[in-house]
C-alpha cells in the first residue's frame, strides 16, 4: 500500500513550489529530492551537526527535524537563496571566500544560513558572539578560526551593503 500524498505549496527562496509529499517527508528530503535543491546537506539526520540548516521565516531551522508539510505557508531560504538578486555572492558567502572559511564544504551551507540569521539579529558581533552564533554547527576540517573571521567580515560587508542602500534611497 502506498503512503498518502499531501499536496502542499512551499515558498522556497521566494519561489512558490507545489509538491506532493507523504506526511512524514522531512523538509531536507523535500528540498533535495522533490525540488532538486541539493545545497542543503544532510549529515547526521538528528539535528546535531547543522549541515541541513535553512532559514524558516528568517530563523535557523534544522531541516532534518522539520516535516515538509510544516513548512507550508512559511518562507524558507536555503543556501541557494543567499546570493544577491544579480547572482553575485551575498555578504556571508563573500566573507567565507575572502576568509577561507571552508575546506571540504560539506558543513558550509549550514554555516552560511546560520550566520545570515545571526548577523540579521546581531549586526556587529564580537569574536565571542561570533563563536556563540556558530556553536550549533559542526565542522570537522577548519578548526573554526577562519569561520569566526568570516562571521565578523560578513557583518562588515552587510553593514556596507546597508549603507550603500541607504545612500541610494
Amino acid at each position: 500500500m502506498s503512503e498518502k500524498q499531501h499536496e502542499i505549496r512551499l515558498r522556497i527562496n521566494g519561489t512558490e513550489h507545489d509538491v506532493a509529499v507523504p506526511a512524514r517527508r522531512l523538509l531536507s528530503d523535500a528540498l533535495r529530492h522533490d525540488l532538486g535543491l541539493t545545497g542543503t546537506h544532510v549529515g547526521c539526520e538528528h539535528g546535531v551537526c547543522g549541515a541541513c540548516t535553512v532559514l524558516v521565516d528568517g530563523e535557523p531551522m534544522r531541516s532534518c527535524l522539520m516535516f515538509a508539510v510544516s513548512a507550508a505557508g512559511h518562507d524558507v531560504t536555503t543556501v541557494e537563496g543567499l546570493a544577491r538578486p544579480d547572482g553575485e555572492l551575498g555578504p556571508v558567502q563573500q566573507a567565507f571566500r575572502e576568509c577561507h572559511g571552508l575546506q571540504c564544504g560539506f558543513c558550509t551551507p549550514g554555516f552560511l544560513t546560520t550566520i545570515t540569521a545571526g548577523i540579521a539579529e546581531n549586526p556587529e558581533p564580537t569574536e565571542d558572539e561570533a563563536r556563540d552564533m556558530i556553536a550549533g554547527n559542526l565542522c570537522r576540517c577548519t578548526g573554526y578560526q577562519n569561520i569566526v573571521k568570516a562571521v565578523c567580515r560578513a557583518a562588515e560587508l552587510a553593514r556596507d551593503d546597508r549603507a550603500s542602500e541607504d545612500g541610494a534611497a
